[in-house]
């Protein structure tokens, strides 16, 4: 193929254009199923993509010449044939697009970028930021991605879309997060790509972690797999015979608001007798500060850190350096988290239950109250065949998530999680 000078719209401008229709947006949509393919399937001759995609061969070798001058798609020269004329073929290029992830902490943000082979190519970024529901707060968020894109070593056009995980009820088809940053009149991922000037997709953090989780972390073949993210607060990414889970408005996963306790303790959603109420890292810290205001004693206290002024992550630390009062605290915490995930199973009945988040990272001292309180509250036919395991990926499972969520929803492939990307997907440092 020869290269011609690039008269109409790139790829990367195509993916971008909302309005576009007819033959344009036809065209677009099958370049997406070329690019699918080769990172899916892998390199290809013109004939094999012809074939599969069920195409004719003038108008795959079309496409496949546009994306090469869009420099996505490369041409990997000849490939061995039984006889006659050897056909070339063709695959990604190194370095030809890439997807940004953002996962929101409450104290920090994780930043990490992949190429459209789900390779990790940056260094996994930690930025210091404090997660509050205004103005200024979503402008250092702003300011913090727009600082983080201009350090890369990739041409700011080459970053096809961004992942954004926040916690609360977040629409992704209309781009609202109806908890964290509500007041402007368009959609907060409408917001944020003004500021930022590349697509912006919104998800639910604990529902990219578990999407992390599920591709590249500690599931092997499980089909029905609940993700629980035990961070300050209490979420879940559900994912059902394969599919990630939405629910109609796309606000699955509340697991920190089911109403299991009986008290007056005022949930942050408003209602009262959460399981977050008493079994989050909120509550582990509300009682931790309570104790030592009653007289308890703990490492923390030679600190000088003033009680107000504790974090969870201060007894997360107290308890690997095996303070009585963190581990004791986090036990009951994980006993009351165990009956939580009793009712789940016993509603789900899933292969496997993923703990991740912040309190998963104390291991034995939550594993084990939560597995008492399973055997204790579930029926022992259901959880008999349910897995429990930590979370592989760790601090990184959303930034993954988030990158391969935008991957796929922006190249319109496979969503349903049935052409899972194999195992052996490498996410590595440049």
């Amino acid at each position: 193929m020869t290269k011609a000078k690039k008269m109409t719209p790139s790829f990367f401008e195509e993916i971008n254009d909302e309005t576009s229709s007819g033959v344009a947006y036809k065209n677009v949509n099958l370049k997406k199923k070329v690019i699918s393919y080769f990172a899916h399937i892998g390199n290809a001759t013109i004939a094999e993509l012809s074939k599969e995609l069920n195409l004719s061969v003038p108008k795959i070798t079309s496409l496949v010449n546009s994306l090469i001058l869009d420099g996505l798609v490369q041409d990997h020269g000849k490939v061995d044939s039984t006889g006659g004329r050897k056909p070339n073929v063709y695959g990604l290029a190194p370095n030809s697009g890439f997807f940004l992830g953002i996962d929101v902490k409450k104290n920090h943000i994780n930043i990490g970028l992949t190429d459209l082979q789900k390779n990790l190519i940056s260094d996994f970024d930690q930025f210091p930021y404090l997660l509050s529901n205004d103005e200024d707060s979503l402008q250092e968020l702003c300011l913090i991605i727009n600082n983080f894109i201009a350090s890369l070593p990739v041409p700011k056009e080459k970053i096809l879309g961004i992942g954004i995980n926040l916690s609360g009820r977040i629409n992704y088809a209309k781009g609202r997060n109806y908890n964290l940053f509500h007041f402007h009149e368009a959609p907060l991922s409408k917001v944020i790509e003004s500021e930022v000037g590349i697509r912006v997709f919104l998800e639910n953090d604990s529902r990219a972690m578990a999407y992390g989780e599920f591709c590249s972390g500690t599931v092997n073949d499980e089909k029905d797999v609940l993700f629980l993210n035990l961070d300050y607060g209490i979420g879940m990414g559900v994912i059902l015979n394969n599919q990630l889970y939405y629910g109609k408005s796309g606000f699955s996963g509340e697991f920190g608001h089911i109403p299991i306790f009986q008290n007056d303790i005022i949930c942050k959603c408003g209602k009262k007798g959460c399981l977050e109420t008493e079994a989050s890292g909120w509550a582990l810290l509300d009682m931790f500060k309570q104790q030592l205001r009653d007289g308890a004693t703990s490492m923390v206290t030679h600190k000088g850190i003033p009680i107000d002024d504790l974090l969870l992550e201060d007894i997360i630390e107290a308890a690997h350096n095996d303070d009585v009062l963190a581990i004791e605290l986090i036990a009951k915490v994980g006993k009351r988290i165990g009956k939580g995930i009793a009712l789940l199973i016993n509603i789900f009945n899933p292969e496997l239950v993923i703990l991740g988040g912040l309190l998963s990272s104390t291991e034995e001292y939550l594993l084990l109250p939560i597995k008492s309180a399973i055997n204790k509250y579930s029926l022992s036919l259901v959880n008999n065949d349910t897995q429990i395991k930590f979370s592989k990926l760790g601090e990184q499972a959303g930034v993954i998530g988030a990158c391969l969520l935008v991957r796929h929803k922006l190249l319109d492939l496979d969503t349903s999680l049935n052409a899972k990307p194999p195992k052996n997907t490498s996410f590595v440092y440049a």
